[in-house]
């Protein structure tokens, strides 16, 4: 008989994903992945088959428990006109906190974009495929909040948004005041856009 797994899968996964949220890949040691997650080497190994396939569990609950849920407004088959702009405030207040791993950390994609395991092609698809999905979302909430812009300039807003927003995430470690402004960058060119469009009409 297979042995029972003795352990909550789930809970190792967010344990080591705060660990390369924080660490990143290459300085999340294989102790320290073992201390985080309460796992010996061998269950890591036998689970995941490498600290890579945990890294790669550890990415896609990212996805999915992090980065989705925050996004689900801009995805929704009716996006709200003011969902972009809740979108950015929300990163502002969770940056805003000091107690949060966004403050702290960043993004853990875009973080992984900058280091050397980002070389792996697989690696770069999963972060080139965030920047999408996170482009296609703001995208439809700048068409939601700016329907009566010209197609082309909410293109361009969109583009400039995404931009903004993962210059945040870049810059929140280091220089928070600076990660916020530029969301209150990205903010104020869409409602400046919104405003211009209503007094063309």
């Amino acid at each position: 008989m297979a042995r029972t797994q003795g352990f909550d899968r789930d809970v190792v996964v967010r344990a080591a994903r705060t660990l390369f949220w924080r660490a990143g890949f290459e300085g999340a040691s294989v102790p320290a992945l073992e201390e985080a997650t309460g796992l010996s080497r061998s269950s890591i190994y036998n689970t995941f088959g490498s600290k890579r396939g945990l890294f790669d569990a550890a990415v896609q609950s990212y996805l999915d428990e992090v980065i989705r849920p925050r996004l689900r407004p801009l995805k929704a088959d009716v996006v709200a006109p003011e969902a972009v702009l809740t979108y950015l405030d929300g990163l502002r207040e969770a940056f805003a906190r000091t107690d949060s791993m966004s403050a702290t950390s960043g993004c853990l994609l875009i973080n992984t974009a900058t280091a050397p395991v980002v070389h792996d092609g697989e690696v770069a698809r999963v972060v080139a495929d965030y920047r999408d999905e996170l482009r296609a979302a703001i995208g439809s909430g700048v068409a939601a909040y700016l329907d009566a812009a010209a197609p082309e300039e909410r293109e361009r807003l969109a583009d400039a948004a995404t931009g903004l927003s993962i210059a945040a995430f870049a810059l929140v470690r280091i220089a928070p005041a600076e990660a916020d402004r530029t969301l209150a960058a990205a903010r104020d060119l869409l409602t400046a856009a919104r405003d211009q469009a209503a007094r063309a009409y």
